[in-house]
């Protein structure tokens, strides 16, 4: 990490107006900073990805993680708030645009904010980033092997979510893709038809595809995890985001 940082547990106005719960984290240097709404994995709004969070803002950004299953069951482990979350069909697509949307509201609301805003998200976050970017004026989005984008969910996963990739037209800022060459969920053919699609849509993205991963390759408590192609992925991202939302 690059500097000190600030983190702390907020309410913010979720879909519909309702009270969630978020783990904001800033850095402590003065100044002025974008934002980043950090959108959780299945297994929830956990302590992995609250260090993600944590991380955004010891480099340098304003970050936020939305508990998206904080309705459902708002006292649970994370580990018992997506079990009750996936036997719920997981969480629904407009609410998690309403949940998203409120985060970054709250984020360009801070003192500190520059007016920027991008998010990224994991696994299913990952499509849920896509889905947002394509849902609301955003300045930047990072999907990590966000699956669910071109095909459904399997139906095995009990997932009510959809494709979405006739959304691609709306994608409203530069996107960023990075996956793992060996990852079925997405499989690299549907990389490459989303890659086809954006292109298509005269979209502005670039996608990155590491050969000896699969999914979850950023997992740093996970088997899947692979350090070398997370590195490369966490280089990608602070270009991304630092052309995108540092400027």
């Amino acid at each position: 990490m690059k500097g000190d940082l600030q983190a702390r547990t907020v309410s913010i106005s979720g879909h519909g107006g309702d009270e969630i719960e978020a783990y904001l984290s800033e850095p402590s240097d003065h100044g002025r900073f974008g934002g980043v709404v950090v959108i959780h994995h299945m297994p929830g709004y956990d302590e992995q990805t609250k260090e993600i969070t944590r991380t955004f803002a010891a480099n340098g950004y304003l970050a936020i993680c939305p508990n998206l299953y904080s309705r459902e069951a708002p006292d649970a482990t994370p580990e018992e708030a997506s079990a009750v979350a996936r036997a719920a069909g997981g969480v629904p697509d407009e609410r998690l645009v309403g949940d998203v949307e409120g985060a970054a509201r709250f984020l360009k609301g801070l003192d500190r904010s520059n007016g920027k805003v991008g998010t990224i998200g994991y696994c299913s976050g990952g499509r849920q980033s896509f889905l947002a970017a394509c849902s609301l004026p955003l300045d930047a989005a990072i999907d990590c092997y966000g699956g669910g984008v071109v095909n459904p969910p399997p139906k095995e996963l009990g997932l009510k979510a959809g494709s979405i990739v006739h959304l691609a037209g709306n994608l409203s800022c530069p996107l960023l893709g990075l996956f793992g060459a060996e990852d079925q969920y997405p499989t690299p053919e549907e990389v490459v038809q989303l890659e086809k699609t954006l292109a298509e849509q005269g979209k502005t993205f670039e996608f990155h595809s590491f050969e000896g991963a699969g999914h979850a390759f950023f997992a740093t408590n996970r088997t899947n995890y692979r350090p070398e192609a997370a590195q490369q992925g966490w280089s990608k991202i602070w270009d991304f985001f630092g052309r995108h939302l540092s400027k």
